[in-house]
């Protein structure tokens, strides 16, 4: 199916997911490596995001993973500021269920949605910022086949230290030729 994996699958977001939501949110170790501001979000701030998702906006597709042999949502993967004249969209992910990280999940879930963006969709580049520090992240995007495409150098303040935002995009001809 589209939107399923051997391990995880891909579903719209419902109000239902706000609590679960509400609490990756508020995991300052996991929005560490994923969010520019530590903010603490109130379950009404949660509502409101997850209730303007719902309604959906014709720049942003976003999915809740969820582990299919418990059914319960490990994270979010989504294509946010989608640009149909031009064919691009960035991507984010994140798994909130720390005790899935590590374990290939979020290749799986990435996966699901480039093959969504560049086989339904037919975008011709999806891109993302990650964080100079997630050297995690950084090989599972090149693993994949995003490539560094420049960076924001020292744009990002944690921990008493800058760090640079490094862009990087993958093209529907290399994703597809790779597969």
């Amino acid at each position: 199916m589209l939107f399923e994996s051997s391990r995880v699958r891909l579903r719209k977001m419902t109000m239902e997911d706000t609590e679960v939501y509400n609490k990756w949110r508020n995991d300052p170790e996991v929005m560490h490596s994923t969010n520019l501001s530590l903010d603490v979000y109130s379950m009404e701030d949660t509502k409101e995001f997850v209730s303007q998702v719902i309604l959906g906006s014709s720049a942003a597709k976003n999915y809740i993973m969820v582990k299919k042999s418990k059914e319960i949502p490990i994270g979010i993967v989504g294509l946010i500021n989608l640009d149909y004249k031009n064919r691009n969209a960035e991507c984010i992910i994140d798994i909130g269920e720390k005790n899935y990280w590590g374990k290939g999940y979020g290749l799986e879930g990435l996966k699901l949605l480039l093959n969504y963006a560049f086989y339904e969709m037919n975008l011709h580049r999806v891109f993302l910022r990650v964080y100079s520090f997630n050297e995690r992240a950084i090989r599972l995007y090149t693993k994949i086949g995003f490539q560094e495409e420049g960076s924001s150098r020292q744009s990002l303040f944690r921990n008493g230290e800058w760090h640079d935002i490094i862009h990087m995009g993958i093209l529907q001809n290399g994703y597809l030729r790779n597969k």
